[in-house]
């Protein structure tokens, strides 16, 4: 069947549509997508602003119409951490199921989690054996570990890029801000590290999503114009010899790097930093970046649902 995922996240609305069925990959067919940057149009209480709510209704109607033409027999709309953490969650969600009549579902924090590391896991592989996967969103960060397709943890912490970008964006102008700033990401990842840390030494670990393929990107890595199944990784080592120049830059020269683009440039700084502490608090050198992220979880986990019902 032909599938439409909503992907209603921090930073973009995504729509991507897929050719799926039991036992084979999910084939992209076509992706439209917007910079909703709804992680950023929080007023002073938490809430999403009107603009941020407005935006949100035009973009999923346009979706849906966008869906309807490519033949979607279905549509899997959900929304992940800054819908997830508003203040004002139902009434934004009531106002586009009114205007559009899409029912957006969303996302507990685990559960991104979860489904990220069922994507990661199904592209390595079981000889990935214990994996650990960390994705850096636009407001959260979600970590997973296990040895079989369900991870053993999954965590979601409040250290997305879009979101420490708002907060922390002055912080790092100097040696004692950018101290301050490393100090409490750490601690923030270290207080529950130990959930991760007590199931042993991982094989295999892995980033995805937009954060880690640019500073990947940043570090050497082949371009995406080189395809998915060429490996890629985000070595330790290149990204703290980066973070102290990606400090001193300009929003222009952030942009002008390569793999970042333009919107996401003022969320490099931070998601350098988290992306830091990751490889430290959990001991990796290196990070594989997966091509496959939470958009596929969705869709892997609707396709072994429909594999059940036509098997019963």
């Amino acid at each position: 069947m032909r599938l439409g995922v909503l992907d209603i996240g921090s930073n973009t609305g995504h729509l991507l549509v897929v050719d799926a069925h039991d036992g084979a990959a999910p084939l992209p067919a076509y992706s439209y997508k917007q910079p909703l940057r709804l992680a950023e149009h929080l007023d002073e209480n938490g809430d999403v602003s009107w603009t941020g709510i407005e935006a949100l209704a035009s973009f999923t109607a346009e979706a849906l119409v966008v869906a309807e033409e490519k033949g979607c027999e279905e549509m899997l709309p959900f929304a992940t951490s800054a819908v997830r953490d508003s203040g004002n969650a139902e009434s934004v969600l009531a106002h586009v199921r009114e205007r559009t009549g899409v029912d957006i579902q969303v996302l507990p924090g685990e559960d991104e989690a979860r489904l990220t590391f069922l994507a990661v896991r199904r592209w390595f592989g079981w000889s990935a054996g214990r994996l650990i996967v960390f994705d850096i969103g636009g407001g959260s960060l979600e970590i997973a570990s296990g040895a079989d397709e369900r991870p053993d943890v999954a965590q979601s912490l409040p250290l997305g890029a879009a979101r420490l970008a708002s907060t922390w964006r002055h912080d790092v102008a100097d040696a004692d801000g950018l101290r301050r700033v490393r100090r409490d990401i750490r601690a923030a990842l270290a207080r529950d590290a130990g959930h991760v840390l007590r199931n042993g030494a991982t094989h295999r670990a892995a980033a995805t999503s937009k954060t880690f393929r640019s500073l990947a990107r940043i570090c050497g890595a082949a371009p995406s114009g080189d395809g998915p199944l060429t490996p890629r990784t985000l070595p330790l080592a290149e990204l703290r010899d980066w973070i102290p120049k990606l400090v001193t830059m300009s929003e222009a020269e952030l942009a002008a790097l390569p793999g970042v683009s333009p919107s996401r440039a003022h969320q490099i700084v931070p998601g350098a930093l988290v992306a830091e502490a990751c490889m430290d608090i959990f001991d990796e050198e290196r990070l594989e970046i997966c091509p496959w992220a939470l958009r596929e979880g969705v869709i892997l986990e609707r396709i072994d649902k429909l594999g059940v019902t036509d098997r019963t």
